[in-house]
Formats: structure tokens, C-alpha cells, sequence
């Protein structure tokens, strides 16, 4: 393949992607959530390229923290991750072997869930600032029991999360790799181009619903936000006091959209992102119609504590195991 042919695929498929991922945050909120709460709702801009822009001009104060600058790295390791699965689903990457693979997809999501299990370990006072008296937290009141910071409670919640809620969308990844009989995204691409999609298979109507639940998971949205709750959650890389570093945040959700959206579309439907393609209408509008299905699901579904988390969670892995035997059929 001509070298300036891929570099013109890569680039500019890495762009179109970043300059559509801005403005997914505000179709969410702005044309479901304020339509369904009967408010006018911010500008479509606000959530995702607005307030990033914002945060890049505050100015930021140093964390709290035993390692404060790679406290404040974090976010961007985050988007790196993101950047790195998007980039690895382009056609010409494929040439990388194991790196476009679903093992390196599932590790590089892996890396942006553990991030808020570190930023909680990272941080040593309330919202990641120093404040006047001791912030420690005791299980009881005897004396002999281990005491906490809050965020050291906050990074247990996210990892039971990440520990639990993981699980659906990893197991609807490999339903495609399954019925192609590769866990390579060049093979899945090519089986699809010749027996059809995945996703109009039994299997694949299944994983599609599995890889959706996963999806919410995986960016914290109601019903599944655990990590929203304002008792204990990690807020260091969301407050201001974060600056360009709570900026990257902002970026990486809206991005994560886009990229869940194109892998999706690689796994279930064979349409890789590429801007030369045609298909890259099919991978935005899958990055679009996921934000908007689960704004509206968001909605009306009611707020999940673990009691209602691990159920649910267990039978989305249930359902995703049931498409992977009937992959095999």
C-alpha cells in the first residue's frame, strides 16, 4: 500500500474523528436529555468542545498528591488509550498484527477504565486540595482500625466497577471473533465482507445488546454510575483546580463515543473507519445513535447502587455468553 495512502487514511480519519467526538457530548444532553426534562438544555457545543476549551485557559493548582504529576498525567493517559484503539481499527493499521487485535482493544480499554482506580490511590485530601483539618475516614469508631483517605474509598468503588462491569462488553467483543474464527479485526472485516454482517445474525442481535450495556458502563452513564455519586467519587481530574488536565476529561468522553462507535461498526457490521471510504458515514452515524439510545435509556431508567448493579451486570454476561454459543452454532 502506497505509504502516503495510509498516512492520509490514518490522519485524517484520526481527525475527522476528534472534530465529530466534540459535539457527540452535546447531541446527548442537548436533543434527549433536555427534550425529555422539558428544559432548553445547553448548546450543542457546550459539553465537549466549549467547556474543554475552557479548562485549557484556568489556571491549574498542584494536587495533593504523593505523585502529583502523574496524578495530573492521567486524564491524558486516559485519552491516549482512547486514541490508540481508534487508530488501530483503521485498515492500514492492520498490518500491525497483534496490535489490531481484539487482545490489544480489550487491553487498551483496560487501561482507561483502571485510570480513576489510581487517581483515587493518587489523591490525598478531598477533591484532591488541601484542606484545614485531617481528611481521614474510619470504618468505626475503634481505634485500632485502618483509616482511609476518602479517595482511597472512592478508587475501592471504581475498582469493583471495573472488576464487575467489564465484563459485558468484553464478552460481546469476542462474539464476532467467534463466528470469523479470528480474534484479528483484519479477518472479522473480511469474514463480514463475504457472509454479512454480524450483527443480522441471532449471535450478533444478542452481543449488540450486551456490547450496548457495556458501553454505558464503560462511560459511567446512568443507570450504571457508580463513580457519580458526590459522597465519595474521585473528583480530582473534574474540578477546576485540575484546569487543561480536567480539559482532557471532557475530550476523552466525547472521543470514547466516537471510538466504541467505530468498534462497534468493525465488529458487528464490518465497516472499518476510513475517510476515504464511503463507510465512514456508517461509523458516525453508529458514534451518534449510541449517545442518543443512551440518553434516552438514561432517562427513564432509575439510579443503580451495587445491590441493583451486580444482578444486572451478571445476567448481561449470561446474555453475552448465550451469543457466543450460539456463535458456535
Amino acid at each position: 500500500m502506497d505509504p502516503s495512502y495510509s498516512a492520509v487514511t490514518v490522519l485524517g480519519t484520526v481527525i475527522l474523528g476528534l472534530l465529530v467526538s466534540l459535539w457527540l457530548p452535546g447531541i446527548e444532553r442537548k436533543f434527549v436529555h433536555a427534550r425529555i426534562q422539558q428544559r432548553i438544555g445547553p448548546p450543542v457545543s457546550s459539553p465537549g468542545l466549549m467547556a474543554a476549551l475552557k479548562f485549557f485557559y484556568k489556571k491549574t493548582v498542584r494536587p495533593s498528591s504523593p505523585l502529583p504529576r502523574l496524578y495530573n498525567s492521567l486524564p491524558i493517559v486516559g485519552f491516549i488509550s482512547a486514541l490508540l484503539i481508534l487508530l488501530f481499527l483503521i485498515p492500514p493499521m492492520y498490518t500491525l498484527g497483534a496490535l489490531a487485535s481484539l487482545v490489544a482493544i480489550v487491553g487498551f480499554l483496560k487501561i482507561e477504565e483502571v485510570i480513576y482506580v489510581f487517581m483515587g490511590s493518587l489523591s490525598r485530601s478531598v477533591m484532591s486540595m488541601g484542606m484545614p483539618f485531617p481528611d481521614l475516614a474510619r470504618g468505626a469508631k475503634h481505634p485500632d482500625l485502618q483509616r482511609y483517605f476518602l479517595e482511597d474509598l472512592s478508587s475501592m468503588r471504581a475498582f469493583r466497577l471495573i472488576a464487575f462491569g467489564s465484563f459485558p462488553i468484553y464478552i460481546a467483543l469476542f462474539v464476532p471473533a467467534v463466528m470469523s474464527g479470528s480474534i484479528f479485526l483484519k479477518d472479522i472485516v473480511a469474514y463480514q465482507a463475504v457472509h454479512g454482517p454480524v450483527l443480522f445474525t441471532l449471535a450478533g442481535v444478542v452481543g449488540a445488546v450486551v456490547f450496548f450495556i457495556g458501553y454505558m458502563i464503560l462511560l459511567n452513564e446512568y443507570p450504571f454510575a457508580i463513580l457519580k455519586t458526590k459522597a465519595d467519587v474521585i473528583e480530582g481530574p473534574y474540578m477546576e483546580y485540575a484546569a487543561r488536565y480536567r480539559a482532557f476529561v471532557y475530550i476523552t468522553r466525547g472521543f470514547l463515543m466516537f471510538t466504541l462507535g467505530c468498534l462497534f461498526s468493525v465488529l458487528f457490521l464490518g465497516v472499518p473507519p476510513n475517510i476515504l471510504s464511503w463507510g465512514i458515514l456508517v461509523n458516525i452515524a453508529v458514534a451518534a445513535v449510541f449517545p442518543i439510545l443512551m440518553a434516552i435509556f438514561s432517562a427513564f431508567a432509575p439510579v443503580f447502587t451495587f445491590k441493583q448493579f451486580y444482578p444486572v451486570t451478571a445476567a448481561a454476561s449470561v446474555l453475552g455468553v448465550l451469543a457466543l454459543v450460539t456463535a458456535f452454532v
